[in-house]
């Protein structure tokens, strides 16, 4: 059977990249699955892809009020919440010495408050033994220069699974990070160039990028009952390159 049969999963930044491979793995699985994005088009195409199974909702993840229109058609549509990727987020190459305040906001906005209130609006429909997944990045850990600000905001969400893992006991659920290495998506493509992704190449032990299924694959199991034991943590899927 289906690992995720009869589960409500709702993933933010689903219409591209890691988010929507993560879509498309949980609704193989047989979860039914909330997707969001910032434009509308995008997420129409997902939808077609996906087809059945699968609701869009246009929502922008640093704004409480998108993320309470999210959940107020996931409470009407489905009743309640078995999962939450928190996915939705932005890279922006952030040199020391031409960072602006403009870039900074516009980080920690997305990748932090909006992960903040994506898991804390999601608390009235969580179902007991619920899971969160943030997508963390192994940035936050070794970043690359001009992603050290980037980093910053992903190190600082994967403090918050840490932190939040103390909660688990209260509101029923667990909380782990995901966290990516490099994989060719659009926004990876477009904030490493293409020659510092293949120097970046030479230090991933594996020798090779990831692609988005893999992630995926490591959602799926943080989102199955599989990892019912998991909580607080942080699960690579770098191929090596932030571990040795």
């Amino acid at each position: 059977m289906a690992v995720l049969t009869g589960k409500v999963a709702v993933v933010t930044g689903g219409s591209s990249g890691i988010g929507l491979a993560i879509a498309r793995a949980f609704r193989d699985e047989g979860a039914r699955v909330f997707i969001t994005g910032r434009r509308k088009e995008s997420l129409d195409t997902a939808v077609a892809e996906l087809g059945e199974g699968v609701t869009a909702v246009v929502c922008d993840s640093s704004v409480p009020a998108d993320l309470d229109a999210l959940y107020e058609t996931v409470r009407e549509q489905a009743g309640h919440v078995d999962v939450v990727v928190a996915n939705a987020g932005i890279g922006t190459t952030t040199r020391l010495g031409e960072v602006t305040e403009e870039q900074v906001d516009g980080l920690f906005a997305t990748n932090v408050k909006g992960t903040i209130f994506t898991v804390q609006k999601a608390l009235p429909l969580l179902r007991a033994g619920a899971s969160i997944i943030l997508t963390g990045s192994t940035a936050a850990t070794h970043p690359q220069h001009g992603l050290e600000i980037y980093g910053a905001s992903k190190a600082a969400v994967h403090n918050l699974a840490r932190g939040w893992a103390h909660s688990s006991r209260r509101y029923g659920f667990r909380v782990n990070v995901l966290s990516p290495g490099m994989v060719p998506t659009p926004g990876m493509l477009d904030l490493v160039p293409s020659e510092a992704r293949e120097r970046a190449k030479e230090m991933i032990p594996l020798g090779r990028m990831g692609a988005p299924e893999e992630i995926a694959a490591a959602a799926t199991f943080l989102a199955s009952d599989a990892s019912s034991y998991v909580n607080g943590s942080a699960l690579a899927a770098d191929g090596g390159a932030g571990q040795v």
